[in-house]
């Protein structure tokens, strides 16, 4: 599987203003990656794919469901990017949700976009 990381550009934070955070973590620098333009799918690509309706409930998790449904939790970021939802608390018990499948279309519609 690709990481979410393929392709993103690093950038090397080595400002004035952390030079005591650096100092305590033993480093010089930091890299960070920085925020990448988020491209969701458009209705007609989402009306290639297959979509299960998920009711979340609680103790719901998005690593959860991509274990669950893809077979791997470390790609619960797919989930949240096609929903929208960044993280597990921008959802809502009650609100129902979509899981994308095939894995390999999601995966392959996400690439374009990014």
């Amino acid at each position: 599987m690709t990481s979410r990381y393929a392709n993103k550009f690093a950038a090397i934070n080595a400002l004035p203003r952390y030079k005591k955070l650096f100092q305590n973590r033993g480093v010089r620098f930091i890299n960070q990656y920085r925020t990448a333009p988020m491209i969701f799918p458009t209705d007609a690509q989402m009306g290639m794919l297959r979509e299960i309706d998920y009711t979340w409930g609680t103790g719901d998790r998005y690593f959860k469901l991509a274990h669950k449904f893809y077979g791997d939790a470390s790609l619960w970021w797919l989930i949240a990017w096609y929903n929208q939802a960044p993280t597990d608390s921008h959802v809502k018990t009650g609100e129902v949700i979509q899981i994308p499948l095939p894995l390999d279309a999601i995966m392959a519609m996400y690439m374009q976009g990014s």
